[in-house]
């Protein structure tokens, strides 16, 4: 048996795992625009909105759909967009037909934040929503392990079943991606055009298409990470803010285009977020102080690692 400090920190260090998964979802995508485009989308947290949103909907109106379909059609929907997006706005720049690329990424992706963000207040409104539980865990009674319908325990720790559903899911999407990079013509396509586009463009890899296809990939991951969360937390417009903030800490801790560093830097961000925030004696303080924490460790690797765990020297 455990006690009681240590059931209390390894509630917290299982509870930062699973969290950190999403994060390490999230930041994929991100990663994955950032290695091939070579810009940061400041729009990715509004992709992660949608996705929620999408997935509430549909399960709103198909009753007796399977959720994991309506993930899967809240990462078509976020690809369609992500996909119409960088055609008619990034497109000029890969063309190189934009004077200054770098502003014009800057304010083209926030442009596009906003517009997303307003554009989902007026069709769902302000209020917070939230969507049923998408299924209950099979009942199992061991010594170590127990399940109920909405929980399972560890050790006599407690752990939200919607929060380990949420935390497989995503899991399960990483190592989809990583073999999708690894194994298919495609994924070694856009690893070549991130690497040298120049000699991806002499074997004929066409970097444009490489690029719609990156952001188009990007964004679903975004989409299906806020897809697989909107059942654990309340959804609002603008929940993609903090969730933007959060992807660019993991890939700036992982190293900027490092697929492996953003898995990596999403886990370590989310157990030293629950260690952090559970270790402070005041709730109140420890919630307030919880993205703190994210921003201190930001600043660390700038200013001792500025190239990340994993990432390479520009």
């Amino acid at each position: 048996m455990v006690d009681i400090t240590g059931q209390y920190m390894l509630n917290l260090l299982l509870n930062g795992l699973l969290i950190g998964v999403i994060y390490a979802l999230m930041a994929l995508g991100l990663t994955l625009i950032f290695s091939v485009l070579g810009i940061v989308s400041f729009a990715h947290g509004e992709f992660y909105m949608i996705g929620g949103y999408v997935v509430y909907f549909v399960l709103q109106r198909f009753t007796n759909l399977h959720p994991y379909f309506a993930v899967l059609i809240a990462g078509l929907v976020t690809f369609v967009i992500g996909f119409i997006a960088e055609r008619l706005l990034l497109q000029p720049l890969a063309k190189g037909e934009i004077e200054r690329p770098a502003e014009y990424a800057i304010l083209i992706t926030f442009g596009l934040a906003f517009f997303l963000q307003f554009l989902m207040i007026a069709i769902v409104g302000p209020f917070p929503k939230k969507a049923a539980r998408f299924f209950d865990l099979p009942e199992i009674s061991t010594d170590i392990l127990v399940t109920t319908a909405t929980t399972l325990r560890i050790f006599e720790v407690p752990l939200s079943g919607n929060r380990l559903i949420a935390a497989v899911t995503a899991a399960i999407l990483i190592s989809a991606t990583i073999f999708f990079m690894a194994k298919t013509w495609l994924g070694r396509g856009l690893q070549a055009v991130s690497q040298d586009r120049q000699a991806a463009a002499v074997v004929g890899i066409n970097p444009l298409k490489m690029n719609t296809l990156a952001f188009s990939l990007g964004t679903m991951l975004a989409g299906m990470s806020g897809a697989v969360l909107v059942a654990v937390f309340s959804w609002v417009p603008w929940v993609g803010v903090p969730a933007s903030g959060k992807s660019f800490i993991v890939i700036v801790l992982g190293g900027m285009g490092s697929m492996p560093g953003a898995v990596l830097g999403g886990l370590i961000l989310g157990v030293v977020e629950s260690l952090g925030a559970g270790l402070i004696p005041d709730p109140g303080r420890a919630l307030a102080y919880k993205d703190a924490i994210g921003l201190l460790i930001f600043a660390l690797v700038l200013l001792i690692k500025p190239t990340g765990l994993f990432g390479r020297d520009l």
